[in-house]
């Protein structure tokens, strides 16, 4: 299948936190997704409009009108992870506006991509509270594509996705290594010519760490992360105030 145009909707990791560009940006799974369809198929034209901080519902609200007017033929909406930090989480609100998303793009014609998140846990043991929101929350995106007509790629359903060695200093962002995992795992879901599942395999084992280790890393993410991440909403501030959409007009994709 020949794709024309591809928008991508969604948060920091649509974005492309963290992996990091040559000009002071950031590239990201999206950014990758787009080059792998554009060399598969000789050209294509891309729009990133996610925004990092978004609610899955402020995504819907500021983001899915200008997608629609947009026309793509391919999209991506991928949100949830900041509801999920959210006090008034609700699973089965975050996948209906998931699913609304996907509705109107499909109905367009587009051909929509949703992946489901990984289990924290592993990146962040302090999360481990987190954890029975987010097996709801991929229960419910599970549920809700399977009644849209887009495409699921059940990346929480692979270990891989968890291994700590693809997530940033910060637990919450895939780093480059990462995100190359996702843009592959998406581009043998579309079946672009010579893809696999090779995403899905498992890193060599680590070094097991000492427990001195082990504290020092947890008290480094606390100081540096946790803690500014605290004051920050405490105080009704967002990554994502004041920033705009890093690519909001279709442009053709760069081919090295």
């Amino acid at each position: 299948m020949m794709w024309r145009r591809y928008v991508a909707i969604g948060d920091s990791t649509t974005e492309g936190l963290d992996d990091p560009d040559d000009a002071g940006g950031y590239r990201g799974w999206a950014d990758r997704f787009a080059l792998a369809v554009a060399r598969s198929q000789g050209g294509l034209e891309y729009a990133n409009l996610a925004i990092r901080g978004r609610t899955t519902a402020r995504v819907r609200a500021e983001q899915l009108r200008p997608a629609l007017d947009l026309a793509p033929d391919l999209a991506t909406v991928v949100a949830g992870m900041n509801d999920v930090l959210r006090p008034s989480f609700d699973a089965d609100r975050v996948a209906e506006d998931v699913g609304t998303m996907q509705r109107a793009l499909v109905a367009q014609g587009a051909t929509v991509l949703t992946f489901t998140l990984p289990d924290p846990v592993p990146v962040m043991p302090l999360a481990r509270p987190l954890r029975g929101r987010m097996l709801a929350l991929n229960a419910a995106l599970r549920a809700v594509t399977a009644q849209t007509g887009a495409t699921l790629l059940d990346l929480g359903a692979h270990p891989v996705a968890s291994d700590p060695r693809l997530w940033s200093d910060d637990r919450l962002h895939a780093n480059s290594a990462g995100h190359e995992r996702i843009a592959a795992a998406l581009a043998h879901t579309v079946g672009l010519p010579g893809t696999d599942d090779s995403w899905t395999r498992p890193l060599e084992a680590a070094p097991q760490r000492r427990g001195h280790a082990v504290l020092n890393a947890e008290l480094a993410w606390v100081r540096r992360h946790l803690l500014p991440w605290l004051a920050r909403h405490a105080h009704g501030r967002s990554s994502g105030d004041d920033r705009v959409a890093k690519r909001p007009v279709p442009l053709p994709v760069e081919l090295p």
